[in-house]
């Protein structure tokens, strides 16, 4: 298992490093475009990581200008994040190296194979991050500010 979980690490980065993007930068991308701007504690919690950790990853994707921060309207101690639309159009590249990941990473599978390791992978993930599953472990869409 921990060799796979390498494989894929290597693969995925290698995808991503096409784009400019760094490992986990498209998991922050794919929660704004999904949830909207988000506070960015939040953002943080929905991904479960650290905060220093997602100031790093916000800090690059600014600089890349795929993201911006502004302060709540409401409690200027807060950041609120957004995608820009230099971030935005990366979505359907993202999209595509996801599935790119997988279907290399199934390759020889029949469908059903695909499916009973999918099944059989949300067991373990379940074991791993129980939280994951837990009701109420998603942050609201709203950006709470």
């Amino acid at each position: 298992m921990a060799a796979t979980s390498r494989g894929h690490r290597v693969l995925h980065a290698a995808l991503l490093a096409e784009i400019d993007l760094y490992p986990g930068q498209d998991r922050v991308l794919s929660a704004l475009w999904d949830n909207g701007p988000q506070v960015q504690n939040r953002l943080a919690a929905m991904l479960g990581i650290d905060m220093s950790t997602m100031t790093k990853s916000l800090q690059r994707l600014e600089r890349s200008g795929l993201v911006s921060r502004s302060p709540c309207t409401t409690n200027r101690r807060l950041s609120i994040v957004s995608t820009t639309p230099k971030g935005d159009a990366l979505r359907s590249e993202v999209r595509r190296i996801g599935e790119e990941t997988q279907r290399r990473m199934t390759r020889g599978l029949t469908p059903e194979q695909v499916e009973t390791l999918r099944s059989l992978l949300a067991v373990v993930r379940a074991n791993v991050c129980p939280e994951a599953d837990t009701p109420g472990s998603e942050a609201p869409a709203a950006h709470g500010c």
